[in-house]
């Protein structure tokens, strides 16, 4: 089994965090994302691709938002390299100091408590503000003065009386930090790089910042945080999906995962079989859970029976943090003479501050206007009416997964958007309750019980659409009187005790060394504010104290008696392939090293990844093996060889074989020899024995340097009884073949 010091369950903002931080340390860490990567210019736009951008691999959708239905509640989430940050509206905030609440009582039992105060988070804000990037949103500059539901939102605060202000957002005005802001420049990389290696321009005021920016222009945790975790060390994997969890006998944490093979044709009959490898299982010392509140805690839920003496408050003080999405139709500015174009800017550029809540201003992508143009109306009519339906099948099979039944009902785009929305967010009541139902996540709330929050909220919309001389519209569901969040928190709640929450005040799970909540499962009740900012913050909190600790949670002696010992280390090479860079990173397993050394094929597993442009770039390792030292056609001479099985970005399957040749000749030849490794990468996946009739794609050269032998020589873990005695016996074996090869001879 690959075995790694932490795994990083998602890539959102406590995900991101949390794997930048320990692989910056020299941690070796793998996060596994469910979804794609999505570089500048690949997000989804046009009838066609927002027709497939939802995420259910059971019906062939492998896309960025993820959309829940619940009974009372909807909610959509992001999906991809990155998380949230794809999807959201670059708003951080920090929660204001006061909303920090201490045994504050539910309406019906419990309390809601915060273990953390803001003085705590204060420097971990910081630290997030700074590798983030932020600025608040540069209105007094000429490139930027002309957003008019910027100034709208500004004179209706100022008539009402108001706190009106620019919030911080994660988006590249300028081109470098410091430099005079202006509209499509490019943007210098850090000196972490470019995790896309595309190039990223200043924002253009598109107004597609919720639907992906193509342009780079959003400081997504892609950006920032992930890239700069990769560029430490961390290895990130994409399509890789978790399955499930739990604690090894003697310490560490197992996670079970499946890698997604999306179909290379969008035709419908391919398109709607489901493909995956695995399940999969890797092990670590440090699991960190940062799938989102309904992924995290559906893991939890689903794998209860596994962590005996996991708190009761499981599931529990679900918030919606207080979500109300509102419209104002026909909005002009005060003077009544120029119609508002809401499309005009980012998402959000300003806020008014109320006494527990936020109202922020909205936008959307302005081809939205003319997605409507030549539509279909009896067309649109027959997939309104299919949602209907399975919709209805799906309250009676409790399934509570939207994503398909909205792609069928967008169908070739048939939207029209002509109002300025409003974003209300605050202190809502976090009673609500995630439990599963016929082995599917189902929650328990209403929002009943937070009706004199939304009340005050919807008025205070109401009077500012007065002073716009606007026509105030709720959302589309409120004729169900149902809530809509892009906010969902709560349901493995940080707390003091067991009693109080499944996680403390740092994120780690009581009674489960080394297990950390890092998102915004482990909120406690609302965040009040956009809660990006927050959950960001708590990860580099956890992040901190789970470094200064270091606490060991595998035992030394290794696992149960008379169970095998196994061996493994990590190793990277780079060189060229054909006309392309190429990289793996493999970790090499060998599940039993007393057979490994007496087998003649000295055979071990090889699982990692392979980045090379030609494949579409960084591809998982499906199936791999590593041959140490096996005969060569000379009786001195020996092989290193490795036989590797992947598919590339069109899903055609690949193989990578390659060895090292190690013959005798002068000792000067012996790090020439062991460091290269000759390449051949072929169609199919080819069986050991079968190359000759296979089909060469390519050919090359991959080497490993001098630090990065250090690394791997600093990789090198054993498990079981007389793990020092296995490792020992390996280096022998090792040392013993290359002396073998390159002793001196007598008369040579």
């Amino acid at each position: 089994m690959e075995h790694v010091d932490a795994v990083v369950v998602g890539s959102g903002f406590g995900g991101a965090v949390a794997a930048y931080r320990l692989a910056e340390a020299g941690l070796s860490v793998v996060v596994l994302e469910r979804g794609r990567p999505y570089p500048p210019g690949s997000f989804p736009r046009g009838p066609a691709q927002l027709g497939r951008a939802f995420w259910d691999p059971d019906a062939g959708l492998y896309g960025m938002f993820d959309v829940w239905s619940f009974r009372d509640c909807d909610s959509v989430v992001g999906c991809g390299l990155g998380g949230g940050s794809l999807v959201y509206a670059n708003v951080l905030l920090r929660k204001d100091e006061e909303w920090f609440v201490h045994e504050q009582p539910l309406p019906d039992g419990g309390y809601e408590s915060w273990p953390v105060t803001r003085a705590e988070l204060d420097p971990h804000y910081d630290a997030v503000e700074r590798m983030i990037g932020v600025s608040p949103y540069p209105l007094a500059h000429p490139a930027y003065a002309d957003t008019l539901k910027t100034l709208a939102m500004r004179d209706a605060a100022a008539e009402l009386g108001l706190d009106w202000r620019l919030p911080p957002l994660a988006v590249g005005f300028a081109p470098s930090p410091g430099a005079e802001p202006g509209l499509g420049l490019p943007i210098a990389d850090p000196e972490y790089g470019n995790l896309h290696g595309v190039p990223r321009r200043t924002c253009r005021l598109c107004g597609e910042c919720d639907i992906g920016c193509n342009d780079g222009a959003k400081n997504s945790l892609d950006h920032t945080y992930l890239a700069a975790a990769r560029h430490h060390g961390a290895d990130l994997r994409t399509l890789h999906e978790v399955r499930g969890i739990r604690p090894r006998v003697n310490g560490g944490y197992d996670v079970a995962y499946v890698v997604h093979l999306p179909p290379a044709s969008p035709d419908e009959e391919e398109r709607l079989r489901p493909r995956w490898t695995g399940p999969h299982t890797i092990s670590c010392d440090r699991l960190v859970l940062a799938a989102g509140t309904f992924g995290t805690s559906r893991l939890l839920l689903h794998d209860r029976a596994a962590f005996p003496g996991l708190s009761r408050t499981l599931g529990t003080r679900f918030s919606g943090n207080g979500d109300v999405l509102a419209f104002l139709l026909r909005a002009t500015d005060r003077s009544r003479t120029r119609p508002i174009n809401a499309a005009r800017g980012p998402v959000i550029t300003s806020a008014i501050r109320l006494d527990d809540s936020y109202i922020e201003d909205g936008g959307y992508p302005a081809f939205v206007d003319y997605l409507v143009e030549g539509a279909d109306v009896r067309a649109g009519l027959g997939r309104a009416a299919r949602f209907v339906l399975e919709r209805l099948r799906g309250l009676l099979t409790n399934d509570t997964n939207l994503s398909a039944e909205l792609a069928h009902l967008i169908g070739r785009g048939e939207l029209s958007g002509s109002s300025l929305p409003l974003l209300g967010m605050g202190l809502d009541v976090p009673d609500g309750v995630l439990r599963l139902r016929d082995g599917r996540l189902d929650l328990v709330w209403t929002a009943e019980t937070s009706r004199a929050y939304f009340d005050r909220l919807r008025t205070t919309m109401r009077r500012i659409g007065d002073v716009l001389g606007a026509d105030y519209a709720g959302s589309p569901s409120r004729w169900r009187d149902r809530v809509i969040t892009a906010h969902p928190l709560g349901g493995a709640p940080m707390g003091r005790h067991p009693g109080e929450g499944v996680c403390d005040a740092h994120g780690e799970v009581f009674g489960f060394p080394g297990l950390y909540v890092a998102d915004g499962a482990a909120m406690p009740g609302p965040v009040g504010a956009n809660p990006a900012l927050t959950i960001a913050a708590l990860a580099d909190r956890m992040s901190t104290r789970m470094l200064e600790t270091r606490t060991p949670v595998r035992r030394r002696d290794g696992h149960r008696p008379g169970t095998a010992t196994a061996l493994w280390f990590v190793e990277e090479m780079r060189g060229v392939l054909g006309a392309d860079p190429c990289t793996f990173r493999l970790t090499i397993t060998v599940d039993d090293a007393e057979r490994f050394l007496a087998e003649p094929e000295h055979r071990a597993r090889a699982e990692g990844w392979i980045d090379v442009a030609g494949c579409g770039g960084r591809r998982p390792v499906a199936q791999g093996w590593f041959n140490l030292f096996v005969p060569g056609a000379e009786p001195d001479q020996r092989r290193m060889c490795y036989r590797l099985h992947f598919w590339d970005d069109s899903n055609r399957p690949r193989t990578l074989t390659g060895w090292k040749d190690v013959g005798h000749g002068p000792p000067t030849r012996l790090w020439l020899d062991t460091s290269t490794l000759y390449v051949r990468l072929l169609a199919g996946h080819v069986a050991e024995g079968e190359d000759g009739e296979a089909e060469e794609i390519a050919s090359g050269t991959l080497r490993i340097t001098p630090a990065d032998l250090a690394r791997m020589l600093s990789t090198f873990r054993t498990e079981g009884p007389d793990g020092a005695g296995a490792l020992g016996r390996f280096c022998g074996f090792f040392l013993g073949e290359l002396w073998d090869v390159y002793r001196p001879r007598q008369g040579a």
